[in-house]
């Protein structure tokens, strides 16, 4: 017999519109397969609603903090409830780019030169202890979707962007790698493919992927010369593996003109969304959606 399936979206975090329409496209789809499925959106009485509605496995459709960051997994760890995607661990460090990125480099994962200021670092920070050059990025440590994220050009810029600490905490400030915006997919462990973006904007920022309009490009698979294509690929397998990740990743890299490559970050929950780029990849490769969550509900687990 088919389990119960909660279906955990909205959350708290600044990214609760994207996972309210995830998680409300991944509930369609299983109830559409016949799944006995129920939507969670997730707020202080989660543990409460997931008892009452009797779930005995949860999907999650949760991006951003309290969701994406290991909170919902050790809670539902203790529940022992089974769930889709990394576990605890694997999962804080995906959320925090700063720890991420200090385990990446050293698997030998390429990333971007960058540097981490708390909130009292960012008030006065003079642009000219930079380490690297302008333009520079300015990210929260720990948020996704591109929430938050500045590309700045000059120290007014960066000056501006550094005030987002007050609202976000700690930011990254990152430098600027200018080439081809290409992302990679893996499933259970292995590639599923590469797809590459191309916003009318400066960057692949939060208007470009949920409020484009259609304007920005979506190009599976990334047509890259066989060789890169296939070191995207493993370089995002790599990243799956060296955090540990489960179920599904995206990861996010650019290709530069001269052919470096750097990987920016990786998604441990990937959105489900019906412009995001998971089930994009995943359609080019034959796998349409309602069986992508299948296939995801299938490797749902416990991992304590």
């Amino acid at each position: 017999m088919k389990r119960r399936v909660g279906v955990l979206y909205g959350g708290r975090s600044s990214e609760r519109e994207v996972s309210l329409r995830s998680g409300q496209a991944v509930f369609e789809a299983l109830v559409a397969r016949g799944h006995d499925a129920v939507l969670v959106d997730v707020g202080l009485d989660v543990a409460q609603r997931l008892a009452a509605e009797r779930v005995e496995v949860a999907f999650i459709a949760l991006h951003g903090r309290y969701g994406e960051d290991g909170c919902v997994q050790g809670l539902l760890e203790s529940m022992g409830i089974p769930y889709t995607g990394s576990g605890v661990a694997a999962s804080a460090l995906g959320m925090d780019k700063t720890l991420a990125k200090v385990v990446l480099a050293a698997r030998g994962v390429p990333v971007p030169d960058g540097l981490t200021l708390t909130p009292a670092a960012a008030r006065g920070f003079d642009a000219a202890k930079l380490p690297f050059p302008f333009p520079v990025f300015v990210k929260p440590a720990r948020e996704g979707s591109s929430v938050g994220v500045h590309l700045c050009n000059d120290a007014a810029a960066l000056t501006a962007a550094l005030a987002d600490a007050d609202k976000y905490g700690d930011l990254l400030v990152e430098r600027y790698h200018r080439g081809r915006e290409v992302q990679g997919a893996v499933l259970d462990g292995e590639g599923l493919g590469v797809i590459e973006v191309r916003p009318r904007s400066a960057f692949y920022d939060y208007q470009a992927k949920y409020h484009s309009g259609g304007t920005t490009e979506y190009l599976f698979p990334a047509p890259l010369p066989p060789a890169d294509y296939q070191r995207v690929l493993d370089t995002a397998v790599a990243a799956h593996r060296a955090l540990g990740c489960a179920g599904a990743t995206r990861s996010d890299l650019i290709l530069g003109e001269d052919g470096s490559l750097v990987l920016l970050e990786v998604n441990t929950l990937p959105g489900m969304t019906a412009s995001s780029l998971l089930p994009k990849i995943a359609a080019g490769k034959g796998l349409d959606f309602p069986s992508l969550c299948e296939r995801l509900l299938e490797s749902a687990k416990l991992h304590a």
